[in-house]
């Protein structure tokens, strides 16, 4: 039974309703100066673009069961069956400063494991992890690990020589397309995943987000996947569509889980956006696929608010569509990382979120080994949003693209 908020809850609402309505007054009445007075940033042409004003966005009241989880260099919360993970770069160039991240979390849940754990990383290069590891390799739990041969295994940083070294089985994807993963399974028990890849730069250099779900069916879909790749040799195209539960529940949160390129899940992340009635922001490493730009330019013309970040290296190349919504008219930036945003989300509604390891893509769709999780969850959206909202402060708008 939904139980009704406590009065202090409510009362903290309806100044935060009242206060969003003072704030987006003022914003009209210094945008309609700047208009007046030709003041404020030039703008890109826009191409039948209405104009499409913010939703109210209510910080969630304290006491709903959302936790922080606190770490030196990055942030984190959980409720219920999820945690949530983000790193927090210093823009530090001096090693010895790397530590306390996202890659020291991960390690506390690798060292109190009994039984199993089985590893799909792209890279892998963090100390810490491979420490991790190996004692529990050593200590009896089984470890096994799929990896991109080029990025993964060849490469010359990571640390997966170590783990053979030590008798771990590892089991590379041996072709030009990347096994683009970046997940863990524990004990079978919990999944961890999301874009962030278990090595130095994306911990302490790199923006990145990670989910720790502890989630049966989640689980059963991850192990699916992993399986494939470990005991069967099924990369990319050859990997047959098999996910167990594509659409479940979790503590009655809905949850949709699908893998690169088997489950065409293009479509699927189109009909998400398709069907955002508010807001759609997002921040991606990578997005050069235009069906999902024509989407959100499409939700935008519906008056849907958009904003968006890109990681800046790539971001005015041809085949980016960064061009696209800006020059449309959109709110999109580049992101103010001296090194990388690496995100690949979307946050729809302030009510839902899409990520993990797949970039916008075409390779993404149609070659590498890549997941993405769409849940439903408003205080899991919550979490994106603040870490959205920490990247956007310090993004800039493009100053060199043009429009023709």
């Amino acid at each position: 039974m939904t139980q009704k908020p406590p009065a202090n809850v409510e009362q903290q609402r309806g100044v935060n309703r009242i206060v969003s309505v003072i704030i987006g007054i003022l914003v009209v009445i210094g945008g309609l100066i700047a208009t007046f007075t030709g003041g404020g940033p030039s703008q890109p042409p826009v191409t039948d673009m209405p104009t499409s004003t913010p939703p109210v966005f209510v910080t969630l009241p304290p006491g709903e069961g959302v936790q922080p989880i606190n770490f030196p260099l990055g942030f984190g919360a959980q409720q219920g069956f999820w945690r949530v993970y983000f790193t927090a770069p210093s823009g530090s160039r001096d090693p010895s400063t790397y530590v306390g991240g996202l890659d020291a979390q991960l390690a506390a849940d690798i060292n109190l494991l009994s039984r199993s754990l089985d590893i799909a990383a792209f890279e892998f290069n963090s100390p810490i992890l491979t420490q991790a590891v190996i004692a529990a390799h050593q200590r009896g739990v089984r470890i096994r690990m799929v990896t991109d041969n080029e990025h993964g295994l060849l490469d010359r940083d990571s640390t997966i020589p170590e783990l053979l070294a030590a008798g771990i089985t590892v089991v590379d994807d041996k072709r030009t397309a990347l096994m683009h993963n970046k997940f863990m399974i524990l004990d079978s028990s919990v999944v961890w995943t999301g874009s962030w890849n278990f090595t130095i730069n994306d911990t302490y250099r790199n923006n990145n987000n990670a989910l720790a779900l502890r989630s049966q069916k989640a689980v059963q879909n991850y192990q699916a996947e992993f399986n494939e790749m470990f005991e069967q040799g099924r990369f990319g195209p050859r990997s047959p569509a098999n996910t167990p539960f594509t659409h479940f529940r979790q503590n009655n949160i809905p949850i949709q889980v699908y893998y690169s390129p088997e489950d065409k899940l293009l479509a699927d992340l189109i009909a998400e956006l398709s069907a955002a009635q508010r807001s759609i922001r997002f921040m991606n490493f990578s997005f050069t696929d235009y069906d999902v730009a024509l989407a959100i330019l499409q939700r935008a013309q519906a008056g849907v608010f958009v904003q968006g970040i890109w990681e800046t290296t790539g971001s005015e190349t041809d085949a980016s569509e960064l061009r696209t919504l800006f020059c449309a008219g959109l709110d999109v930036r580049q992101d103010g990382n001296p090194f990388i945003l690496h995100h690949k989300v979307f946050i729809i509604d302030d009510t839902s979120i899409i990520t993990g390891s797949f970039n916008i893509s075409t390779n993404a769709t149609e070659s590498n080994d890549e997941n993405l999780l769409i849940i439903g969850d408003p205080f899991l959206a919550a979490q994106y949003r603040a870490e959205f909202d920490r990247r956007w402060a310090e993004a800039r708008r493009p100053t060199t693209l043009t429009c023709q």
